[in-house]
C-alpha cells in the first residue's frame, strides 16, 4: 500500500487519505481529549482547532438498525446501522457478514476497512458470540 501524506489537506481529504491507506482515522482534540468524528474543522465540545489523527480501538455496539429491502437482482436486502464506538463517537455504517435482519441493538461489533462501490469505506462486523 502506498503512504500518502494527509498533511496540508481539509479534513475530509485527510479522512478519504487515511481509509484509502487502509486505516480507520477519527480525531482527537487535544483541549478537551474528547474524540470527534465525522471529521471536523473545530472541536464541537470546545470550539478549539487542534484535532488530531487517532486510530479508534474498532470495538463498538449496535446503538440503531434497520434493513432495507432490495430486489435479488439489485444486490438484495442490507443492512444500515448506527454504531456507537468505545470512544464515545457514532458511526453510520453496516454490520457486514450476516443475514441484515439478524443484526440487532446491543450486538458487539468491531471495525474495519472494506471496499464499497466508490472507494474504501468502514464497515463493522459482529463479534462472535454477541448477540446485543
Amino acid at each position: 500500500m502506498t503512504e500518502v501524506s494527509a498533511a496540508g489537506q481539509g479534513v475530509e481529504r485527510q479522512y478519504a487519505t487515511h481509509l484509502a491507506q487502509g486505516r480507520f482515522m477519527i480525531q482527537q482534540c487535544a483541549a478537551c481529549a474528547r474524540h470527534v468524528f465525522p471529521p471536523r474543522e473545530l472541536c464541537p465540545h470546545c470550539d478549539e482547532d487542534q484535532l488530531a489523527w487517532v486510530a479508534p480501538s474498532g470495538q463498538g455496539t449496535v446503538y440503531s438498525t434497520t434493513t432495507v429491502a432490495r430486489k435479488a437482482e439489485a444486490g438484495g436486502d442490507y443492512n444500515v446501522a448506527l454504531i456507537d464506538l468505545a470512544e464515545g463517537v457514532r458511526l453510520m455504517t453496516c454490520v457486514a457478514g450476516m443475514d441484515p435482519a439478524t443484526v440487532c441493538i446491543g450486538m458487539a461489533v468491531r471495525t474495519q476497512v472494506g471496499e464499497g462501490k466508490d472507494g474504501p469505506r468502514v464497515v463493522c462486523v459482529a463479534i462472535a458470540g454477541s448477540q446485543g
